[in-house]
């Protein structure tokens, strides 16, 4: 492969790269003053990047991919789709940012660069397909994390989030890294093709340990129970934007990059991981609905969501098969929607001075006074429960048609038997809204950014979004037999 493939199948990253730098020189030259425009030229370096993604997802003579810089890197339809994915949920993010920073006035043009460079780091993740250049990725996308984790300087608990963030990102860093050394010594190599031809020989003791390392480190990214003690934290302390950037784009990745090195390298020793993956999902959904039920703080009572929305995805790994790997793309898709569209109604939430409300109690009797806000977080609270005809239900559908049909049916059985617990808390905040007395404390006004990005997500899940179904699904199939394709 020429340097000049390899380059052109990394414009994404590049693009991003350039225009990160670039910004970086503005917001030192300008000052704080120029964030507003930094944050506009970010969304247009991601919309950017997204329609060159595209172009590389649809045009035919691309199809069957290719690989970059001697094999580090593989531009296919499952790294595009991801990334669309990892992009969209970026400017979701950084539309509804400047709002939340306005009256503090703590809102600066390093937030939109380090977005930026985040968004490289995950770029280089999902299309990796060697060892070396996932870390890199990985810990690039990890540090301007750690950052944004802390960005409201005045605020004692987002400090506290950005050093929890950073101490057990470290520690899952170094498991991780300990696992990637197991397997290079056990194998002889980092690329993915090298290692999975070395497992066809048979699986060492050590190999199975670095193997198990590995996934370990991956949970803690995704949040996945035994590894999910930092999300609650973190996800309460961190800017209500940063959360809901944590909690849609790093997840992608982290998922796509947990499916890549499963099914690629990992793949001939489906039967070594599988109880592992089996575990962490069952796990993950009743740790994640029982943790939600006592919560009232809504932004903890998300970060349960989200771990107990990621043990449904896991059941997608767990068969092992194509058709679980496209179902665990349809369910990312959806979940990023649902997810960023109730972190958005939650910014939407101020009191009469404009400061942000985030307990459920606050929210009393919401439905009276700010009716469309109160259907549109309503709407968001059903999808998550897997209520029909919203596509929440559909995302879980085929994750457990998936399972079913990978002679998974105890797994797919205990998984439904176990989301009608998650649906006790989604309804509760749906019964709070609607069915209780006013608590009159929710009286600022959104702006118009605000509005947009939560009425886009509302219609994707809802009814009107099963139209979305067909090119979805057929991107996501795509997306899977490239990553069965590579293997």
């Amino acid at each position: 492969m020429s340097y000049a493939s390899s380059f052109y199948f990394t414009m994404p990253e590049i693009i991003l790269a350039v225009a990160g730098l670039a910004l970086l020189m503005v917001a030192a030259f300008a000052g704080k003053s120029s964030a507003r425009l930094v944050t506009i030229l970010a969304v247009a370096a991601l919309f950017g990047a997204g329609i060159f993604t595209t172009h590389l997802l649809i045009d035919p003579a691309y199809s069957l991919g290719g690989d970059a810089f001697s094999g580090v890197y593989r531009m296919d339809a499952f790294g595009g789709f991801t990334k669309l994915l990892v992009y969209l949920a970026t400017i979701g993010c950084l539309i509804v940012t400047p709002r939340f920073f306005g009256p503090s006035g703590e809102y600066r043009p390093e937030y939109p660069v380090l977005m930026l460079f985040g968004a490289v780091g995950m770029g280089m993740m999902v299309s990796a397909v060697d060892l070396m250049t996932l870390y890199i990725g990985l810990e690039l996308s990890s540090l301007a994390s750690y950052v944004l984790a802390s960005f409201a300087r005045n605020d004692d608990r987002s400090a506290e989030a950005g050093l929890k963030y950073f101490v057990l990102g470290a520690l899952a860093s170094g498991i991780l890294l300990y696992g990637m050394s197991l397997v290079y010594g056990f194998t002889g190599a980092t690329d993915y093709l090298s290692i999975r031809a070395a497992m066809d020989g048979g699986l060492s003791g050590g190999l199975l340990f670095g193997i198990v390392f590995v996934l370990a480190g991956l949970a803690f990214k995704i949040a996945a129970v035994p590894f999910h003690m930092w999300t609650p934290d973190v996800y309460e302390g961190a800017p209500t934007p940063v959360t809901a950037f944590f909690a849609t784009a790093p997840k992608v990745a982290a998922v796509a990059i947990l499916m890549r090195i499963a099914l690629d390298p990992f793949g001939p020793e489906i039967g070594s991981w599988r109880q592992i993956v089996i575990f962490a999902a069952l796990a993950s959904i009743v740790v994640g609905a029982l943790g939600a039920i006592g919560q009232e703080n809504l932004k903890r009572l998300l970060a349960y969501s989200s771990i107990n929305n990621i043990g449904f995805i896991l059941i997608g790994l767990a068969a092992g098969t194509q058709e679980g790997a496209g179902a665990m793309l349809v369910y990312l898709t959806f979940y990023v929607a649902m997810t960023l569209g109730s972190f958005v109604a939650v910014l939407m939430l101020r009191d009469r001075d404009g400061n942000q409300v985030e307990k459920l109690s606050d929210i009393a009797g919401l439905s009276r006074s700010h009716g469309a806000l109160a259907l549109c977080l309503a709407a968001m609270m059903f999808s998550l429960a897997g209520i029909p005809p919203l596509m929440g239900f559909w995302g879980k559908f085929v994750v457990f048609q998936a399972a079913v049909n990978a002679d998974l049916i105890l797994l797919a059985a205990l998984g439904i038997a176990a989301s009608v617990i998650g649906a006790f808390y989604y309804l509760k905040v749906i019964k709070v809204m609607y069915f209780d007395a006013p608590a009159e404390v929710v009286e600022g006004k959104s702006d118009m950014a605000h509005w947009s990005v939560l009425a886009l997500t509302t219609l994707f899940v809802s009814p009107l979004g099963f139209l979305l179904t067909l090119w979805l699904g057929d991107w996501a199939d795509r997306a899977a037999a490239a990553l069965f394709f590579a293997a």
